[in-house]
């Protein structure tokens, strides 16, 4: 926070540097520092922001968490409403005193930002709960609570911290809950007491740094494919494994390996530079919200899903060693699945989006290069889904339930696909990385090709071959352009680093006599048998 010294302008605009902070190459190293910052600064100061200006207590509050001495916190879900969390049930109710704030029952506790005193630092939570004035529901709302101070909670308010999600990054995830905590008539964010007339509209508007979040939350999955990719290559080109031929040979000779690493190479220089072009769409202030939020889900689909699909590959292709924390990939791969719930759970996500594109509410423009086989593919299938849909009575049929639903993460990666690759050839990506990039994409609708675009499997192949070929003689030079080698911290990437590493390890060594030790030795003795 301190070395990118954002401002309140900085967070509500979103600036270059609010971007640059997304796209941190270290934050791969330490998700879960990442998802302190996102909430911290994307949503809960992000919230705040639009309220500095009028507000001398908000501004104290905000300049305070910019300077880190307080963590901001961003109470929305609860654990009975997730993916419906307009159907929250945490109150706030006005009375004479102020707000009270309460859980009505365990399904309305918050679920599940870290609100924990563990770590010695004050916390602020802006907590969404429904404004109740003289018994009535008059919507959501979004209100300043104080969590806790260095050493404990506060009054009302208790926090249960959940365990360790397996194999990712550790963090006091917690289940929050409020017992009749008494807030001042100014933690309550906005001005109006009135019931809105478009609940959902309205909150939208509450929730409205949701949608840059979800764009957002893509940064550090693209740096962390370059991390993989540099280290996978790195393993790769130094590891050697003598087989039939005199000498012993670099496992990047074999063809399977090679795949992995150039496919990782490729996709992870071509959304490095897609990135940061497709968020500025998701936030340009000319466009309709719908488009900018169109673009968020577009960038988190296809970003995530393709990180999945080459951090695996990468992962097995190291053997053993993949599968260590120490060696970055692993645990990467898991706390991608907690970002891709993240901010907006992926597939509900699609869904939304491509029924509202098929239903013709608007539409994702064209990308400058849209004569693309990528291009080609997401409009066939729109075509197709679109074709699913005119056998249904109704978007929300049962029909549509089971035909048209299943296709809408396939159809929004696939737009993603072609504004990345779009975006590659206009910032001059070397050809050999643009046609891997173009087979990896091939790869995961091979049917589609082959049925739709003349591309046998056979030929399929031919291409991949010849495009990860390419890759190999400028192999080096690739990896260089990544700008990663310096925050790259798996001791698998040489040699050296390697056996480094291995003296820094707990070992144990002793002095027991095996043969005195009636416990663990094996004494050899005589046996008789008859021959």
């Amino acid at each position: 926070m301190h070395e990118y010294a954002l401002t309140v302008k900085d967070v509500l605009e979103c600036s270059d540097k609010f971007w640059a902070l997304q796209s941190d190459p270290r934050l791969p190293l330490d998700i879960a520092c990442y998802t302190i910052l996102a909430a911290h600064v994307g949503l809960a100061i992000g919230t705040l922001a639009k309220f500095a200006d009028h507000r001398p207590d908000v501004t104290a509050l905000v300049n305070s968490m910019l300077k880190l001495d307080t963590v901001g916190l961003f109470l929305l879900s609860e654990r009975g409403h997730g993916l419906d969390a307009l159907n929250i049930e945490t109150t706030a109710e006005l009375t004479a005193e102020g707000f009270i704030l309460n859980t009505p029952r365990e399904e309305a506790s918050k679920w599940m930002p870290a609100t924990t005193p563990s770590f010695g630092i004050p916390k602020v939570a802006v907590v969404m709960a429904k404004l109740i004035v003289a018994g009535e529901d008059r919507g959501c709302r979004f209100f300043i609570v104080p969590i806790c101070n260095k050493v404990q909670m506060y009054r009302g308010i208790r926090s249960t911290r959940l365990p360790r999600r397996s194999g990712t990054s550790p963090l006091d995830f917690s289940i929050t809950t409020f017992d009749n905590v008494l807030l001042p008539i100014t933690a309550l964010l906005g001005d109006s007491l009135k019931a809105p007339k478009n609940r959902l509209q309205a909150w939208w508007g509450e929730v409205w740094r949701i949608p840059i979040g979800t764009g957002a939350v893509a940064g550090p999955l693209v740096q962390a494919m370059k991390h993989a990719a540099y280290i996978g290559c790195s393993y790769s080109l130094h590891r050697h494994v003598v087989g039939k031929t005199p000498s012993p040979v670099p496992l990047m000779s074999f063809w399977t390996q090679r795949w992995a690493m150039v496919q990782a190479v490729a996709v992870a220089r071509v959304l490095d530079v897609w990135y940061p072009t497709v968020v500025k769409q998701s936030v340009d202030m000319s466009l309709d919200s719908s488009l900018r939020h169109a673009y968020s889900v577009i960038t988190k689909a296809s970003i995530a899903r393709l990180l999945q699909t080459c951090m695996r590959e990468v992962i097995e292709r190291c053997g053993a060693q993949g599968t260590f924390e120490h060696n970055f990939m692993a645990r990467m791969e898991t706390d991608a699945h907690g970002i891709i719930i993240a901010e907006g759970d992926v597939l509900s996500l699609c869904i939304r989006l491509y029924n509202e594109l098929l239903l013709g509410r608007y539409s994702i423009p064209a990308p400058v290069h849209n004569d693309t086989l990528l291009w080609k593919h997401a409009e066939g299938l729109m075509r197709g889904a679109r074709e699913y849909l005119a056998t249904c009575n109704d978007h929300r049929s049962e029909k549509a339930n089971a035909f048209v639903l299943p296709l809408a993460e396939a159809g929004v990666s696939a737009i993603g696909h072609a504004l990345a690759y779009s975006a590659a050839v206009d910032a001059g990506i070397p050809k050999p990385l643009l046609d891997v990039f173009e087979c990896a994409v091939v790869r995961l609708d091979a049917v589609w090709y082959s049925e739709s675009a003349g591309l046998s499997s056979f030929e399929q192949r031919m291409r991949e071959d010849r495009a990860s070929a390419a890759v190999m003689p400028r192999l080096d030079e690739y990896l260089r352009d990544l700008q990663i080698a310096r925050y790259v911290r798996a001791p698998i990437v040489s040699d050296a680093a390697w056996k480094a590493y291995v003296k820094i390890l707990p070992t144990h060594s002793g002095n027991a006599d095996s043969t005195g030790d009636s416990g663990g030795s094996f004494r050899p003795q005589t046996l008789p048998a008859r021959l």
